[in-house]
């Protein structure tokens, strides 16, 4: 966990840092579309495109393609239950 309101090179530089499998980006103020991207191109810089980028908040449906296209491996909109996020998540790291 980090701290809130981090640029995306911070981000992706402490994720390397903690060597960690997944990567979390939580959009609450629309930045989505350009955050997330600008994360995974970062992670991409320092050579760490194994980690895995995840997206959640306030993300309007028709915006899932995109960052789906960028590169985000899920996305978990508001309501979305802890128990079904951990679920997706342990698959994706399963490569299910």
């Amino acid at each position: 966990m980090g701290p809130l309101f981090q640029t995306p090179e911070e981000s992706a530089r402490q994720a390397v840092e903690n060597d960690v499998n997944v990567l979390g980006v939580s959009s609450l103020a629309a930045g989505h579309k350009t955050l997330v991207p600008q994360v995974i191109a970062e992670l991409k810089k320092l050579g760490r495109e194994d980690i895995v980028v995840i997206a959640g908040g306030v993300i309007p449906a028709q915006d899932y393609d995109f960052l789906y296209q960028a590169g985000v491996a899920a996305i978990f909109g508001p309501g979305t239950s802890v128990t079904k996020a951990a679920v997706s998540i342990l698959k994706i790291l399963l490569g299910e």
